[in-house]
């Protein structure tokens, strides 16, 4: 229909170009001109009428149909639904294999990765008794004795013994040992800033905030880690350094500021210890 419909259009244009150009130069009569209209717009709704009914017919001789363009609607809605249907399928594969590729690479990635940062934290804090297993006390005596009675029982003794076991209660363990009281740590009071023998001295935290006080060079130096303790430092897991040479600072009760080399104003850095120290 759209070749029909431009061959119209173009044998219009041509018979009013025809026309207008022998109306202007007179090569013709108007009325001839008119006539010879009328006749051509006739001959072009007849040869559009043959082109508009031959056309679909000249087509399907000389370009057939395929076998899958004849298919029946009913055909086509099944193979649309076949083809919706192997769609899922596919989803459905592609997502058992990716949860498949999760449970096996990428959890026990995850774990192993998590397990070892736990591990170097509790190395760096010194408290890697925390990575053993470790067993109730007495166990370890009772699992020994057990193998060996184990490789002399029967199996209706091992059996009888374990179900005895099962019967015995178990005893709740006795405290022995009270627990011990929280240290309160008391400060000395900071003396004048004039007074003789008043030095200044600023902890430089991790955090980035610095911390200043005023003591008397005759003060005790266990007063920095009492110092350090109550501004929110452990001495077990905190120590403090010197800021050049940087080398640990020296502290014991019976070690005055002096003993320990702070004899003016000083700034000391608050650092975590080293595990491998600790």
């Amino acid at each position: 229909m759209a070749a029909v419909r431009g061959f119209i259009l173009a044998g219009v244009f041509c018979v009013s170009v025809f026309c207008i150009f022998s109306w202007k130069y007179s090569v013709i009569g108007v009325q001839a001109a008119l006539q010879l209209a009328g006749r051509g717009l006739l001959f072009l709704a007849l040869a559009a009428w043959m082109v508009s009914s031959l056309y679909p017919k000249l087509k399907s001789f000389l370009f057939p149909a395929s076998p899958a363009e004849l298919e029946n609607p009913v055909d086509e809605a099944s193979s649309r639904v076949k083809q919706e249907r192997a769609r899922k399928e596919q989803q459905e594969r592609h997502i058992v294999k990716s949860s498949a590729y999760q449970e096996a690479v990428l959890k026990p990635r995850q774990e192993a990765v998590r397990k070892k940062k736990e591990e170097d934290f509790y190395r760096m804090t010194g408290q890697t008794w925390k990575l053993s297993q470790g067993f109730t006390l007495g166990e370890e005596g009772e699992t020994e004795a057990n193998t060996e009675e184990d490789d002399n029982e029967t199996p209706n003794q091992k059996a009888a013994r374990r179900r005895k076991q099962l019967e015995t209660p178990h005893q709740a363990p006795v405290q022995k040992e009270l627990p011990k009281e929280k240290k309160i740590i008391i400060l000395p009071d900071e003396p004048p800033e004039n007074t003789e023998g008043v030095l200044r001295i600023a902890l430089r935290c991790p955090s980035g905030r610095t911390l200043q006080r005023r003591f008397f060079k005759t003060c005790s130096s266990s007063v920095l880690l009492d110092w350090l303790h109550k501004s929110g430092y452990s001495p077990t897991l905190y120590a403090l350094y010197t800021s050049y040479p940087r080398m640990p600072l020296l502290t014991h009760s019976a070690l005055t500021m002096e003993d320990v080399g702070i004899v003016t104003n000083t700034i000391l850095n608050v650092e975590e210890k080293d595990p491998s120290t600790t």
